[in-house]
């Protein structure tokens, strides 16, 4: 069977105001999108046209209805997505100022998704040449945390390419000195990081890029991609670095951006049948150039899932 990617973690709704420019308590009026990092990176290699999974737990709720029917729609295997009525599905309410960047405010306490079991994760969807994909905010002391451990022990012993974007929420953890800690625990899980400019210093406490970057080439890691916001992204291995210029467009929303950005580098390593050995070689500047491209794409619409693009709307 043909490689895929497995995302795990939260799953959530976004309400998206629909008055730009202001702050989240002067806002009137919300869209409700469906959103959450790796679901919106499950929605990006779909929608360009590979396979994906999305692991996690929703509400027994219309929220909850309405996230698997979204995913479903855009070709997401929502099969494992499980349900419980001990939670209801996660909220966030966004706002965006004048130049596209938010600020959330989230209602999870405890949310359906953080209730995902390490036993209801299931072993034999993982197979050799698959990609596995996690975030930060599911990483709290909850049940969903312990289902990472065991995800990526899976995809571990089955050859997997493990990656994990950080996707900082800081809104999510009291503790920032715990986050940051948690962070680096599981930075050596992986073979791909994606990183943002701004999150470099918080995780390394290193000023020096070159440094911070080294310092996180620790454990299972093979390559770093900093992603730099309009400017563009480098990629990094131990001993290269390779940096792509961003492609120039009229921001409207920038929810799903990296989302976009590190989904559309999955479906091409699926695409090119790459394993880990490759990624030292083969994430080139053909790799982040379109990834720019999906990107560009998505911040010059509203939303993240809706926003992804098919194959032939960034193919130039």
């Amino acid at each position: 069977m043909k490689a895929k990617l497995i995302a795990i973690g939260e799953l959530l709704i976004d309400f998206i105001p629909q008055e730009k420019g202001r702050k989240l308590k002067e806002v009137n009026s919300f869209m409700r999108v469906a959103g959450g990092a790796p679901a919106n990176v499950c929605a990006c290699v779909s929608k360009l046209g590979e396979r994906s999974v999305m692991l996690t737990k929703v509400g027994e709720d219309a929220f909850g209805d309405f996230l698997i029917d979204t995913l479903d729609k855009v070709n997401v295997d929502v099969s494992h997505i499980k349900h419980t009525d001990q939670a209801n599905t996660a909220l966030a309410f966004v706002s965006i100022d004048e130049y596209g960047e938010r600020d959330f405010s989230f209602y999870r306490n405890p949310s359906a998704d953080l209730l995902l079991d390490e036993h209801e994760i299931d072993e034999t969807l993982f197979q050799p040449h698959d990609v596995l994909h996690f975030c930060s905010v599911d990483l709290v002391d909850a049940p969903v945390k312990r289902a990472h451990y065991q995800a990526i022990s899976y995809a571990h012993k089955h050859h997997m390419i493990v990656s994990f974007d950080p996707n900082l929420r800081f809104p999510l953890w009291k503790d920032k000195k715990k986050y940051r800690q948690t962070i680096l625990e599981f930075i050596p899980k992986a073979h791909m990081i994606k990183i943002s400019d701004d999150e470099l210093f918080f995780i390394t406490e290193k000023e020096d890029v070159n440094k911070a970057i080294q310092f996180l080439f620790q454990g299972h890691v093979k390559v770093i991609i900093l992603t730099k916001g309009s400017k563009g992204a480098t990629v990094y291995t131990k001993t290269t670095e390779l940096f792509v210029p961003s492609l120039k467009v009229s921001v409207v929303d920038t929810t799903g951006a990296g989302d976009a950005f590190i989904g559309a580098v999955i479906y091409q390593i699926i695409n090119k049948k790459m394993c880990i050995e490759d990624l030292e070689l083969k994430l080139d500047e053909e790799v982040i150039h379109f990834a720019h491209r999906v990107s560009a794409h998505v911040v010059s619409h509203y939303g993240a899932i809706p926003a992804m693009p098919n194959l032939s709307d960034v193919n130039l």
